[in-house]
This record gives structure tokens, C-alpha cells and sequence, in this order.
């Protein structure tokens, strides 16, 4: 009987199916309880539970934890009473031998399972839709009332209904908490990341005050400063076929020609007009700008200046004699700022302001060490001067500060300066004339060394006696040379060379004792030139820029050689001098 009754329990035991529950064990590496869930074996058949990762920072925890089934009860008394089924449950199904086994796991799992339940309470849920859909999945697996195994490689054969939809649900717990476990983890690297990012910088909108915006431009809006719109611009005139702008400039540069000869025809010399202003050569002259009077000052060789004033009768007290250098004076400018100023500049290294107001000559500039040949205005407002030197420095004067002496002073590469004349538009250029080279230069280059010129003209053979721009737009430069040619360039691109248009015979050869010829700009005829004669009868010529001669001036009462001429700016009147000091004026017998 007893080796029967152990041959009846061994197979008894066969029968039995038998049930491996593995342990849920802590990781002590890791801050957090990583759970998994437990795997069921009955009759060598394994059970097998999908995990969907997904991320908790879209959604809302609180409707996660509590499914839509369970939603409206959500308290702690059903929390309760849910854990104690399911430790029923597990007593119910699990053998004698693994209790030990399964109450460890169970406590695992109830304390894991509070845990996350308390740090999901922390974080803030963002969308619900998704929860929604998520919790209607959890209710439709844990629906037990139908007899269908959800889990097909699970076999609960053997078991109560009851107790299988107890192991089912643990089952199915334990896989939401392991899901809920790694997207917590994730959520949690999220937010690491995000926090080491650094912000993205915004680019700060102009504040604007009392709403009102940027300004803008009245003229591009077509509008008055008074606020009335402006009319609208005239439609551009449309050219002829025959017609093109060359043809345009030529027949208006030929009658202005025209009727620039006719006002010179209409210029004659009298007796009343020949005035004897000095006791030696006249080496410069210049004519005030009035159009009332007629003022005529000369430079002489003995240091003189002298100022002839023609519509004063008798003719003999319309001179005025002054003797403000003591060497011949070089070169004179009345102001363009007061018209009342003559500036004087000499051999003897003096540049003297005269006023005639006062009677008296103020120095301007003083150098011991140096001889001066000629000066230009630097600025409209004859504040800033450039001075030429005979031994080829520069000087530049500044009469708004107190003293007499230079605010630079600069070598250039000629042995000789003779002339100096500024760009009458661009006033930091100028030109100076030398022994056989004419430099321009930029006066905002000059530096205390040495300073180089932009442009070099060598076209010349001999000895260079001037060197002028043109009174209006400086777009031509005339120079006198002692090789008998007057030569004018096209100065119109200031570049690295300017060309040579023409080259005028005519000639120059003066003597020892005669002033050297000057060819000057009539200022209201900027393409015309005016130059003394050795030809006879006397004469006085004006040379168009082509080469042609425009008009010559002579009669019975010049029987002298003009060295020096010039014209006056705005109204028919030409001056010129000669080697004894006299003066003689051609003007307009209206003028007379």
C-alpha cells in the first residue's frame, strides 16, 4: 500500500501543472524602481506582454493613472480595496512553495506602484486627447466578461473564471507601471536637455514713443515741408531722330561764342581808361567783383599796392598808393568773404590782409626763412590758405588762429613753385607750377616729410610760368611755358593722368626785362583764355580752348606789352599791366 499510494501521488504531481513566477529584484544602481512584469508559464507555454513606449510630457498623469472606467472613482478607498483583491488573488493562485517567492514581489510591486503614483502627481499634464484614447485601451484589456484569452500563448486551463481575470489583471498592471516607469525616465531626460539648451535670443523691437515711428524722408514722400504734396515731375522732353545731345552742346557752345565776340567788339580803350598806378613793373593784378564801381589793384616789383578806382573824376585822384612789402608782390586776391580785404603775399615772406576801410595792411603769414610766390584760397570763406614757396615747400595757413605762422608746412618734389591755383568745386585740390613739372595736389595728403603729388604733368620742355583751372568747373587747366606754347588739359577725371587737348603756338618769350605772361580764365567764359602779345601792334588776345583765336584787343592807346590781364568776373571789362606800371582797361562803352 505505501509504495501504491507514493506511485499515486508521483503521478498526482505530474498532473499538477506547475507555475514559475520570476522575482522582481531592486536596482541598487539606479535612482528610480524599474519594474517588469512577471512571466506566467503554465504547461511549458510563456507568456508574452507588448510594451508601446510613449511619452508622458503630452500628456496628463492623473488621467493615465486613473483610467476613464475608473475616472469617477477615484478615491483612496477603492485604491484600498483593488490592492487587497489582488493579494487575494495571487495567495489563491500561487502554491504553497512560492508564497515566500510572490508576497517579495507583490511588496515590490505595491511600493513601486505608490511611488510613481506620488511623482506622477508632481508633474504638470499637458493634453488629454491622447489620454483619453489610452485609458479607453486599458478598459477595453481589462474587460473580463468575455471568455476570450486576450493573450494567446497564455493557458489558464485548470483555473477558475475568477482567478484568471485576477491573474490578468496583475499581468496587465504590471505592464502599465513598467511603461509608466521608462516614459517617466524619459520625460525626465527631456528635461535635462532642454534645460542645458540655451535661450533663444530675440532681437528687441525699437520702442516707439507716443506711437510715433521712424522718420521719414519728406522728399522721397513728394511732399512740402508745409505738408502740401508736391506737383507732380515733368516728363522728360523726347529727342528727335535728327537730333542727339553732342549736336545740342555744339550749336549752344557756338552761339554763346557768338555772342560772347559781340560784347567783346563792344570793348574799347580811351585815353580817360590808361592810368599810371605805380613806379615799377607790375608783377599782379586783380579786379574787385562790384558792379557799381570799378577797382583796379596791382602788385608792383618795389613792394607797392596800388588801387585805381575809375569812375572817380579827375582820373588822377582815383589812385591810391600803399607800401605795405618791401619786395615785389607776387600775388593779390580780394576776399571772397569781405569784399572791403585785398591779400597781398611777397618775396620778403610776408602775406598781408589790407583793408581799405582802415588804411592799414595786418600780417597774415611770416616766414624769415623762406621767399613766397603765390597763395590760393583753400576755403570760400578764406579762412585756410595754401602758400607756394620759391624753394618748392608748401605752407598751410589757418587765419583763425592767433599768431602768424603755419598750421603745416611741407616740402614738395619741385626744386620751384611759381603758382599756385585750388580747384574752384574740389577744394582740397590744387596746382602748382614749377621749373618744368606741374603737380596737383590733395591738401588732405600733405603730410611734414615730403608729400607726392596725385598727377604729374611733363609735357613741358622749358620753365613753366603758371598753371590755372578753369573758374567754374575746373574741368581744363591752361599753363604758360617759356617754350612758346600755351598748353590746355583735360582735367575733368582727376585720375592718375589727365590728357593734353591742345597745344596753342604762340609766343612767350618775354626778356629780362619784361614780366613774364600769365594766360588767365575769362570766369565768364570758362572754355576761353586771356595772354599778352610780343606781337605788333600791341595786343592783347583771347584763345578759345580749341586753339582758336576769339578776339584780340589793341588800338592807338596800347602801345605797351600787357604782361599781366585780367577780366572781371561778371561784367565786359579787362585790365591789363605792363613793365612801367601802367594800367590799361578795356570796358564796355556803356561802362564808361
Amino acid at each position: 500500500m505505501s509504495r501504491s499510494g507514493a506511485a499515486a501521488e508521483k503521478a498526482d504531481s505530474r498532473q499538477r501543472p506547475q507555475m514559475k513566477v520570476n522575482e522582481y529584484k531592486e536596482n541598487q544602481n539606479i535612482a528610480y524602481v524599474s519594474l517588469r512584469p512577471a512571466q506566467t508559464t503554465v504547461l511549458i507555454k510563456t507568456a508574452k506582454v507588448y510594451l508601446a513606449p510613449f511619452s508622458l510630457s503630452n500628456y496628463q498623469l492623473d488621467q493615465l493613472m486613473c483610467p476613464k472606467s475608473l475616472s469617477e472613482k477615484n478615491s483612496n478607498n477603492e485604491v484600498a480595496c483593488k490592492k487587497t483583491k489582488i493579494k487575494k488573488t495571487c495567495r489563491r493562485i500561487i502554491p504553497p512553495k512560492m508564497k515566500n517567492t510572490s508576497s517579495k514581489a507583490e511588496s515590490t510591486l505595491q511600493n513601486s506602484s505608490s511611488a510613481v503614483h506620488t511623482e506622477s502627481n508632481k508633474l504638470q499634464p499637458k493634453r488629454t486627447a491622447d489620454a483619453m484614447n489610452l485609458s479607453v485601451d486599458v478598459e477595453s484589456s481589462q474587460d473580463g466578461d468575455s471568455d476570450e484569452d486576450t493573450t494567446p500563448s497564455l493557458d489558464f486551463s485548470g483555473l477558475s473564471p475568477y482567478e484568471r481575470k485576477r491573474l490578468k489583471n496583475i499581468s496587465e498592471n504590471a505592464d502599465f507601471f513598467a511603461s509608466l516607469q521608462l516614459s517617466e525616465s524619459a520625460a525626465r531626460l527631456r528635461e535635462m536637455i532642454e534645460k542645458r539648451q540655451p535661450p533663444k535670443s530675440k532681437r528687441k523691437k525699437p520702442k516707439r514713443e507716443n506711437g510715433i515711428g521712424c522718420r521719414r524722408s519728406m522728399r522721397l514722400l513728394k511732399v512740402d515741408p508745409s505738408g502740401v504734396s508736391l506737383p507732380a515731375a515733368p516728363t522728360p522732353p523726347t529727342l528727335v531722330a535728327d537730333e542727339t545731345p553732342s549736336s545740342k552742346n555744339t550749336e549752344k557752345g557756338l552761339s554763346s561764342i557768338k555772342s560772347y565776340k559781340a560784347n567783346l567788339n563792344g570793348m574799347v580803350i580811351s585815353e580817360d581808361t590808361v592810368y599810371k598806378v605805380t613806379t615799377g613793373p607790375i608783377f599782379s593784378m586783380a579786379l574787385h567783383p562790384s558792379e557799381t564801381r570799378t577797382l583796379v589793384a596791382v602788385g608792383a616789383k618795389f613792394g607797392q599796392v596800388g588801387l585805381c578806382d575809375l569812375t572817380q573824376q579827375p582820373k588822377e585822384d582815383g589812385v591810391y598808393v600803399f607800401h605795405p612789402h618791401s619786395q615785389p608782390v607776387s600775388c593779390l586776391y580780394f576776399s571772397p568773404a569781405n569784399p572791403a580785404h585785398i591779400l597781398s603775399l611777397s618775396y620778403d615772406g610776408t602775406l598781408r590782409c589790407g583793408d581799405f576801410s582802415r588804411a592799414i595792411f595786418e600780417e597774415v603769414y611770416r616766414n624769415e626763412r623762406s621767399s613766397f610766390s603765390s597763395f590760393d584760397f583753400l576755403a570760400e570763406d578764406a579762412s585756410t590758405l595754401i602758400v607756394g614757396h620759391w624753394d618748392g615747400n608748401m605752407s598751410l595757413v589757418d587765419r583763425r588762429t592767433p599768431g602768424t605762422s603755419y598750421e603745416k608746412l611741407t616740402s614738395s618734389s619741385m626744386g620751384k613753385i611759381r603758382t599756385v591755383h585750388v580747384h574752384p568745386v574740389h577744394r582740397q585740390y590744387f596746382i602748382t607750377a614749377g621749373l618744368r613739372d606741374t603737380h596737383i595736389y590733395d591738401a588732405r595728403r600733405l603730410n611734414s616729410r615730403r608729400s607726392q603729388p596725385l598727377i604729374s604733368l611733363t609735357e613741358h620742355t622749358k620753365s613753366i610760368a603758371s598753371a590755372y583751372f578753369s573758374p567754374l568747373t575746373g574741368n581744363r587747366v591752361v599753363t604758360t611755358c617759356a617754350d612758346c606754347n600755351l598748353r590746355i588739359f583735360d582735367s575733368s577725371c582727376i585720375s592718375s593722368k589727365i590728357p593734353l587737348l591742345t597745344t596753342i603756338r604762340h609766343n612767350t618769350f618775354t626778356g629780362r626785362w619784361l614780366t613774364r605772361f600769365q594766360a588767365m580764365w575769362d570766369p565768364k567764359q570758362e572754355d576761353c583764355v586771356i595772354v599778352g602779345s610780343m606781337a605788333h601792334p600791341r595786343r592783347v588776345e583771347i584763345f578759345h580752348e580749341t586753339g582758336k583765336r576769339v578776339h584780340s584787343f589793341g588800338g592807338e592807346y596800347l602801345v605797351s606789352v600787357c604782361s599781366i590781364n585780367a577780366m572781371h568776373p561778371t561784367r565786359y571789362i579787362l585790365a591789363g599791366g605792363n613793365s612801367s606800371g601802367k594800367i590799361h582797361v578795356f570796358m564796355n562803352e556803356k561802362s564808361c
